[in-house]
């Protein structure tokens, strides 16, 4: 058995990209339970700095950054280390590794693009894991490293938490399940990188060449030096992974107690899905707001007509706490807040006032605005919807949900919510307040650093809204400490809210 020793560092440099080095006593752990032969020839994809091949000098490394890969070498000495992106090196080599271990980079779909995003997902997609365009790159850096694995290898990986919600981690666990005997996941509530929102996890997947009908799922405050993954751990049934969490592990943050009274209620024949009863969308895109919310003294200036002006709630600060109200809009309106939507319509014979003001040079520029060029006529914003109610899309405590009374539309920081019949109305309001529904938000949501809560329209289709009547006291008592259990996993302090 090697003996590892860990290392001092001193920070070299930090890769843009958002790359980060990994705290040393992660490391040390990673590739001491990677590696169990001083023969073992260890692979790091994105080795960086080389922190991780340092620990066992019998490694290849792959560095697309030329400086880091310098530095990674010297670093490293005995380890090789190719400069270079790692799909186009993964595609050809010949080399197979008895493990991997590493930290892969987080690129976010947004900037994961081009040619080597169209190599790793083509890569992937031979090996059976097909990732669509949303897809983070480290996924697909796990996977194929996975496949150059020999029989009965192993891989230790920092992961992003993300591999707990994002729709996009589901191919790759479905390809970690059916390639390995067994895949575990550490779940740690501690920051491995304070600096950055994004929350890190573990995993350790052992035995290439296998399959499990189990994911083994470990929860920890904070991560200790340890040669081996926790040994405390939840067996997660991949049938129930796949059917009843909607392929999340997050709900396994909570325990067994909670999580059957939550399904227990949720499958109830009474319980509705906020989806069954409402369409839920997001608000408008001007493509330049700064042009198309006016002051109430800018449009009297400009004489526009009250036809082409739409009250419009421009973010999730300024709402009241349940109801937007005429009286609401009147003290906007009184603040000469700009919260007048200009609302062409497409075919509209334009006012000479509406045409003066979109004849100014502040008008001039908002055509020249990317939304604006991609429409036709550009001064007609589209999808502007007056809901029934607004929903918080990112929120910080819990998701609001704003009875709309004013007829008020909304911009994209918002959803717009239309209920499908009008007497539902009462019925969404009567049981969106309660712990039931917190913790819902809280299951089908996800949390997107800095403590925040992200519900995508898809997912706030999934709350469920149960009847409170009839759940005992003593569940809602668990209910709500699940509640406030899955807030802390966002860093928010341990709380009840009753």
């Amino acid at each position: 058995m090697p003996q590892l020793e860990l290392f001092s560092t001193s920070p070299v440099s930090r890769k843009d990209a958002g790359a980060y080095y990994t705290p040393d006593h992660v490391v040390w752990s990673l590739v001491r339970w990677a590696v169990r032969s001083e023969a073992d020839l260890m692979l790091d994809p994105a080795c960086g700095d080389g922190r991780f091949i340092s620990s066992h000098a019998h490694s290849i490394g792959v560095e697309r950054d030329r400086q880091a890969a310098a530095v990674a070498k010297q670093r490293s000495p005995l380890s090789r280390v190719h400069s270079g992106d790692f799909f186009d090196w993964a595609a050809i080599t010949s080399e197979r590794f008895d493990c991997a271990a590493g930290n892969p980079p987080f690129i976010r779909y947004q900037t994961f693009s081009g040619e080597v995003r169209e190599r790793a997902f083509r890569l992937s997609a031979k090996l059976g894991a097909d990732f669509t365009g949303l897809t983070a790159s480290w996924a697909p850096f796990l996977v194929v490293t996975a496949s150059l694995l020999r029989l009965g290898g192993r891989m230790a990986f920092v992961v992003p938490a993300a591999i707990g919600h994002a729709p996009y981690a589901a191919p790759l666990l479905e390809y970690l399940i059916g390639n390995f005997a067994t895949v575990q996941i550490v779940a740690v509530r501690e920051k491995f990188f304070p600096e950055l929102s994004e929350d890190c996890w573990l995993l350790y997947a052992d035995g290439h060449g296998g399959a499990t009908e189990e994911i083994r799922f470990s929860v920890v405050d904070w991560f200790a030096l340890s040669a081996e993954p926790p040994r405390q751990a939840a067996s997660v049934p991949v049938a129930e992974w796949r059917r009843t969490w909607n392929r999340r592990l997050r709900p396994y943050l909570l325990n067994d107690s909670i999580r059957r009274i939550y399904q227990s209620i949720a499958i109830r024949q009474d319980s509705r899905a906020f989806g069954d009863l409402a369409t839920i969308g997001i608000g408008y895109v001007s493509g330049a707001n700064r042009f198309f919310h006016l002051r109430p003294s800018e449009a009297d200036f400009w004489r526009i007509p009250e036809d082409y002006l739409q009250p419009t709630v421009r973010n999730g600060k300024v709402l009241p706490d349940r109801e937007l109200t005429v009286d609401t809009i009147r003290a906007w309106l009184r603040r000469d807040q700009p919260m007048m939507l200009l609302r062409v319509p497409k075919t509209a014979q334009l006012p000479r006032s509406v045409a003066n003001y979109l004849a100014t040079e502040q008008g001039r520029r908002a055509r020249q605005a990317y939304k604006c060029r991609m429409r036709h006529p550009w001064y007609s914003v589209p999808d502007v919807k007056v809901p029934d109610f607004f929903l918080t899309y990112m929120s910080g405590r819990a998701p609001s949900l704003v009875r709309n009374s004013a007829s008020a539309t909304c911009t994209n920081a918002l959803h717009a919510v239309r209920v499908h019949r009008e007497g539902d109305v009462d019925l969404i309001l009567r049981r969106w307040s309660s712990p039931f529904v917190r913790l819902s938000c809280e299951l089908e949501g996800h949390p997107l650093g800095g403590g925040m809560l992200k519900l995508e329209p898809r997912e706030a289709a999934r709350i469920v809204l149960p009847c409170t009547e009839k759940i005992s006291t003593d569940a809602l008592i668990e209910i709500d400490e699940g509640a406030s259990v899955m807030r802390a996993w966002r860093h928010y302090p341990m709380e009840r809210w009753n």
